[in-house]
């Protein structure tokens, strides 16, 4: 009986050697990598405006005031037609109704009265997409001739920017390898693979620059408003992870 015992406790402790001799095994060391980021830039030529023109009527009543408006609008929308805008180009971009009020009405015994309503305002706002950029000088003189008188913001886009996007993405990959190789040298390392790289979606929107491009309506008719589209910017930022060894 004892012996039987003897052997099943050596067995037992043959069996449990492995995993004594697996779990004081050092652990694999954690694979050494290098961080970097690189951003990137390309630039192209817009050809493509956003311009959003106001029509403020004020009159009596709000009645009026609107009647006076709608025509007025009526007008320029039909002029942008005249002028190659498309049903699509043209936007209602907000419209208001809004009373005018006086405060100066104090009575003779100094008793300050309500503020009195003395007219009513309505603004109607029409975003214009004007695809032939040459002739956005022409397009603001005439919105204004037809009764526009308030707003006027314009900005510039490219209808196709992947090719500026792709050259902005290939520039940050660039400068990212490029502060790899830096660093790695610095610190007298080997750089391995990229293990990882992915896109900063978190980037800047095209943006305009302080470069002028003299518009073709502009030489056509002086008299028209003179615009100066630049260049827009496209930015891009990436994460690249490489391996690194001794």
């Amino acid at each position: 009986m004892r012996s039987r015992q003897r052997s099943l406790i050596v067995a037992l402790l043959v069996l449990a050697t492995p995993f004594v001799a697996a779990a004081q095994e050092p652990a694999a060391p954690a694979p050494r990598s290098l961080v970097v980021t690189g951003t990137g830039e390309a630039t192209m030529k817009p050809d493509l405006a956003i311009a959003s023109f106001t029509v403020l009527r004020s009159a009596e009543t709000a009645r009026a005031a609107l009647d006076q408006a709608n025509a007025a609008m009526r007008e320029v929308t039909a002029g942008m037609r005249e002028l190659g805008a498309e049903d699509r180009d043209l936007q209602t971009s907000g419209f208001s109704i809004a009373p005018q009020y006086r405060y100066d009405n104090q009575r003779p015994d100094g008793v300050q009265t309500p503020p009195a309503i003395v007219a009513y305002e309505v603004r109607n706002t029409l975003t214009v997409r004007v695809r032939d950029i040459a002739r956005l000088g022409e397009i603001l003189d005439k919105a204004v001739t037809l009764g526009v008188n308030q707003g006027g913001e314009i900005s510039f886009d490219v209808a196709e920017p992947r090719q500026a996007r792709d050259a902005a993405r290939k520039n940050a990959v660039a400068d990212a390898m490029a502060t790899a190789t830096v660093l790695a040298e610095a610190a007298g390392v080997t750089l391995g693979p990229v293990r990882e790289i992915s896109e900063d979606v978190a980037v800047l929107p095209p943006m305009p620059l302080n470069r002028s491009m003299k518009m073709m309506a502009a030489e056509a008719a002086p008299s028209v408003v003179p615009v100066e589209t630049g260049e827009n910017t496209f930015s891009a930022s990436v994460r690249m992870v490489y391996d690194i060894s001794d």
